[in-house]
């Protein structure tokens, strides 16, 4: 299903983007080393209920997990890259976090998700591949002009990763979003230039690179969601829901100023 919002849509979009990456903000402000990632959890339950939100994550079920995730965020630590479900796990110092976060307010979802490093300590590795997402994301978002095709932001995401030498996996990356949080079409964080969808104003896009390391391979923990990489090398991911409009992409999870 392919979704294009009405103008009152929209406005409801814009609010329910500014709360997805203000609590995510707020997250990362409070996040330091000796905070478990249960802690996280539970400040981001207490946020989305405070504004009176839901989330899209906690009853979600999918053909790539195992049952309901049961949790309010995605929390993902060094070589986990998507889908990491909180545990009992205490953040060190130069430990890579992503944090990635859904919420439903008003009937229309919003996506976002950050990549930081804990602590004073901040691997040079780490930081480049966190900037290359970034990058690859502002790349990605600049191409999303209406009368555009989902091939021309996959291109120019894939362009930036390839460029800064990390494989590719194709086997998840940005979606279509509205009413629900995972909708068409996929925008593969790879691709050729002019195929696929034409976008139309009205359409929102969650658009979200990730790379890993040294591979395009992935493994599932024992908990039947947490994705990580097949060699132990780092990860990160970054993501922005974005609307397509006349004069082009608004970025739509910018926290409130």
């Amino acid at each position: 299903m392919i979704e294009i919002l009405s103008s009152t849509e929209l406005t409801q979009a814009t609010k329910t983007g500014a709360l997805v990456g203000t609590i995510l903000q707020t997250l990362k402000s409070r996040t330091t080393v000796g905070t478990n990632l249960l802690d996280i959890d539970q400040w981001t339950k207490a946020m989305i209920a405070d504004a009176g939100a839901q989330s899209c994550y906690v009853d979600y079920e999918a053909s790539f997990g195992r049952g309901p995730f049961g949790h309010y965020i995605c929390t993902a630590v060094n070589d986990a890259v998507l889908h990491g479900k909180p545990s009992n796990h205490t953040l060190a110092d130069g430990d890579l976090l992503t944090l990635d976060l859904a919420v439903l307010q008003g009937g229309v979802a919003a996506d976002a998700a950050i990549s930081f490093i804990v602590g004073d300590t901040q691997p040079a590795e780490s930081l480049a591949l966190i900037a290359a997402t970034e990058r690859a994301l502002t790349a990605g978002i600049a191409a999303a002009q209406p009368g555009a095709h989902i091939g021309d932001i996959s291109h120019a995401i894939g362009t930036v990763l390839t460029a800064a030498g990390y494989p590719i996996n194709t086997d998840f990356g940005g979606h279509g979003i509205g009413s629900t949080m995972h909708q068409d079409p996929h925008v593969a964080n790879t691709g050729r230039p002019g195929r696929g969808y034409k976008l139309r104003p009205g359409l929102l896009l969650a658009l979200e690179p990730w790379v890993m390391q040294d591979t395009a391979d992935l493994v599932t923990d024992p908990d039947g969601w947490t994705l990580r990489s097949a060699t132990g090398a780092r990860t990160a991911h970054t993501e922005h829901t974005i609307a397509i409009t006349p004069e082009g992409p608004q970025i739509l999870t910018l926290p409130h100023a």
